[in-house]
């Protein structure tokens, strides 16, 4: 693996700017994006209205504490363009997320805002290790997910060559590797281990690839997933983090000298870590649910944005800006089993710690009489299958289950399958976790 450290010519002033010089930046452009939003958004205006809080009432960073929480269900109520703080025909795009669990959340963009994106995105591509000329290979998908073209014009504005091949087709994916040669690869976490596999199975090696930087985000990861990827494929691996109600791709972005949490670009959306039951804002540190207010978003100012993510504020390092923690779990996707919280990352790191087992999984939810159960469905590696015993599988998975019991502190049931059994994400996110359970009503 080739790191390329940055020498400090290649930063933006901003990213080794002093604390003092980011705060007052910051303090200007809320005051800004708060005023914006009360005078453009009815729903802003009510919401504040209704808390007894004034876009002029902010005096400090820490005044933003005052303001109303939004979230997904906020966006749904004003569906399609009712938190638009533009007329229409100022918005060059529109994204949407897929609107799965309800109708879908939309998000518009100013040509500014489309500006703000790309360069965010190139930001984040340089702390990486990219660089004008290198060619990316994007299997982001494209269309209303913002990942493919938010990496897409991100990289564009780098000035790097961008192959556009978005989610699918893997074995063209791999063809066009070997062919077109990239340095970097843009795509989920859970996608590049297929590609990976489809190396493998083509009787190739990841790792002997062009590829030296893989730049991975839309779905949590583990360390122990890095890990993995890493060894297999010879890379660099590094986390980019964002979700289209505050941007997209790009909000921030893990440096390739230190691999040690995504940097928050702090000059454009302005972090809070809260407790998630209370709403309380908890000090850098602390573990709690991630919150986003947009400092320079005309289309769609977006004021404490419950991400639902769980992790913490870290400080800074490689830049001047603060990191967050790995994501730990999500507040509206933990799995409470037998009271019990369990997080799908939690069992990923587990079965990465096992050798013989493969990365993929799935966790299958369901009731037994009034109990909830949970079963764990996982792989054994390629190499190995065929070459074990039934009884040596069968020995795996009661060891997965002991750590789980041991670790997370629930008892499960795990199958072990052949390599590929379990159905593979082409475009997208991996589903981890399969609800079987009756809905409450």
């Amino acid at each position: 693996m080739v790191q390329r450290n940055p020498a400090p010519a290649d930063l933006e002033p901003i990213e080794r700017a002093s604390k003092d010089e980011l705060q007052a930046l910051q303090l200007e452009r809320m005051k800004w994006t708060l005023k914006h939003a009360y005078e453009n958004v009815p729903h802003y205006r009510a919401a504040f209205d209704e808390k007894g809080v004034h876009p002029d009432d902010l005096k400090t960073l820490a005044d933003l504490a005052k303001f109303p929480f939004t979230d997904k269900k906020t966006l749904r109520d004003n569906y399609p363009f009712g938190l638009f703080a533009v007329p229409r025909e100022k918005v060059v795009r529109i994204h949407a997320s897929s609107g799965t669990t309800g109708k879908a959340t939309v998000v518009g963009y100013t040509q500014n805002d489309i500006d703000t994106w790309a360069n965010v995105v190139a930001r984040s591509i340089r702390a990486a290790g990219g660089r004008a000329g290198d060619m990316v290979h994007i299997s982001y998908g494209y269309g209303l997910f913002t990942g493919g073209l938010g990496a897409h014009y991100g990289a564009e504005r780098l000035g790097c060559t961008v192959i556009p091949m978005s989610g699918g087709q893997t074995e063209k994916q791999v063809q066009l590797i070997q062919d077109f040669k990239p340095s970097i690869i843009m795509v989920t976490p859970s996608y590049m281990l297929n590609i990976i596999e489809e190396f493998q199975r083509q009787g190739m090696d990841a790792a002997d690839s062009s590829l030296k930087v893989g730049i991975f985000g839309a779905e949590p990861w583990t360390d122990a997933m890095r890990g993995e990827i890493e060894a297999r494929a010879g890379i660099d691996a590094v986390d980019i983090y964002g979700l289209s109600e505050v941007m997209g791709p790009g909000v921030a972005s893990e440096c390739i000298e230190s691999k040690d949490g995504p940097v928050i670009w702090e000059d454009h959306f302005y972090p809070e870590i809260i407790d998630p039951e209370t709403g309380e804002v908890l000090p850098d540190g602390s573990d709690g649910e991630l919150v986003f207010t947009s400092l320079s978003k005309e289309a769609l100012p977006i004021i404490r944005y419950r991400t639902r993510d769980l992790t913490r504020l870290l400080p800074p390092t490689s830049r001047s800006m603060r990191r967050i923690g790995k994501i730990t779990g999500r507040s509206d996707d933990m799995m409470i089993i037998r009271g019990v919280n369990v997080f799908p990352t939690q069992i990923e790191e587990l079965i990465c710690k096992m050798p013989k087992l493969a990365p993929q999984y799935q966790l299958v939810v369901s009731r037994d009489g009034h109990l909830d159960k949970l079963d764990v469905i996982g792989e054994v590696r390629p190499e190995w299958t065929g070459k074990l015993t039934s009884n040596e599988v069968e020995a795996l998975a009661r060891e997965l289950e002991h750590a789980i019991k041991t670790y997370v502190g629930v008892s499960t049931r795990v199958s072990l399958l052949a390599a590929n059994s379990i159905e593979r994400t082409m475009t997208g996110k991996a589903k981890r976790v399969i609800d079987k359970r009756p809905k409450l009503v």
